[in-house]
């Protein structure tokens, strides 16, 4: 009775903390200022450590707990001719579902629900138009330009978490628009979900139990920089996607040639995927040679691995979850980190805005 009861304890907790509104002033001062931090400190130095995967660990564990779970209840059910072992099966996984629900929301998923990056900044009061996003691209075109030679003359290193300008452009990110200490970055892992990755056009992942970075095996090197500030961004507790790509945006930008090229790569790809086909044309008749061969570069790598079922069904699923923690926007809110940079009020070199406590947003 008191594993039952214990059991049921740990399902109704996890209800309670998944369904009751939780306030953001309250989530932001105890968990992502307080408690978080101190957990990323820990974990992600330890991960780091670790040459290999640490969730490729935890998914064949749980793999393998699910298969030997159910087979003794087979063959238990066998042996007594009752359906009682199969409720017990049932009653197992949703108590063990509950128990990982809980350490996912302790460990990284309670940064859903901190208070958003925008109302840390300056913001302009109205939406941008249209004109602004196309004015947008016409500067990402023009950024690109001027720094694919240098940019592929330089290179791109390997091993983003040991490069001291990518890290030291991250933690000074970090420190525009927060007081908390700067997060520490992880290690770009090979993971056995490459191939999901490749088929399903994921550029990579964080680990929510071990706070460590998954990557796509077949990104290209001039996309390396922002997908690593991107999902470090996510270890600093920026769970949204657009404000992720919003902090590894900056990151790069604000770093050296190749990074800064990485970064302008991003961004324009997302503008060509928001403006209408006549605006795209304009945008890609203005591109030199160069950064148009390393744009096709990278849709040919989409294109040559994509798997469009498992691509349509992943997203889909990726979509709800998003929802799930209370991002409304879900998949969609890759597309908004466009509103967020042209709403926010910069200073020179890219540099945000904070706004004052108490100001209007």
């Amino acid at each position: 009775m008191f594993r039952y009861g214990a059991g049921l304890f740990v399902v109704l907790l996890a209800a309670f903390c998944g369904w009751v509104p939780m306030q953001p002033d309250t989530v932001e001062r105890w968990y992502a200022v307080g408690v978080y931090p101190a957990i990323q400190a820990r974990l992600t130095p330890l991960t780091n450590m670790i040459p290999f995967a640490v969730l490729d660990i935890l998914l064949v564990s749980a793999l393998v707990f699910v298969v030997v779970c159910a087979i003794g209840a087979v063959r238990t059910m066998r042996r007594t001719r009752s359906p009682r072992p199969l409720a017990e099966l049932a009653w197992t996984l949703l108590t063990t579902a509950s128990m990982l629900y809980l350490v996912f929301l302790v460990v990284w998923g309670f940064n859903y629900r901190r208070v958003p990056v925008s109302q840390h900044l300056e913001l302009s009061p109205t939406p941008p138009m249209a004109a602004s996003v196309a004015g947008l691209g016409a500067r990402a075109v023009a950024q690109l330009n001027r720094l694919h030679a240098n940019a592929h003359q330089i290179g791109w290193k390997e091993g983003e978490w040991r490069d001291e300008e990518l890290r030291g452009a991250f933690h000074a990110t970090q420190r525009l628009l927060s007081d908390t200490p700067p997060a520490t970055v992880g290690r770009i892992k090979s993971s056995l979900l490459g191939t999901y990755f490749r088929w399903s056009s994921v550029d990579g992942m964080i680990n929510p139990f071990g706070l460590e970075v998954l990557a796509n095996p077949d990104l290209l090197p001039w996309e390396r920089p922002f997908v690593a500030a991107h999902e470090w961004s996510h270890l600093a507790g920026y769970a949204n996607e657009a404000e992720a790509n919003f902090v590894g945006w900056l990151t790069c930008v604000r770093g050296s040639v190749p990074m800064q090229y990485s970064g302008w790569l991003f961004l324009y790809w997302q503008i060509a995927g928001q403006v209408d086909a006549t605006d795209r044309a304009a945008l890609v008749d203005k591109l030199d040679a160069g950064p148009r061969a390393d744009l096709q570069a990278i849709a040919d790598r989409l294109r040559r691995g994509q798997f469009p079922f498992l691509r349509t069904v992943s997203w889909r699923v990726y979509d709800r979850y998003l929802k799930a923690n209370r991002v409304d926007q879900g998949v969609r809110s890759y597309d908004e980190v466009l509103t967020l940079i042209l709403r926010t009020r910069f200073d020179d070199g890219w540099t945000p805005r904070i706004r004052s406590s108490g100001s209007a947003h």
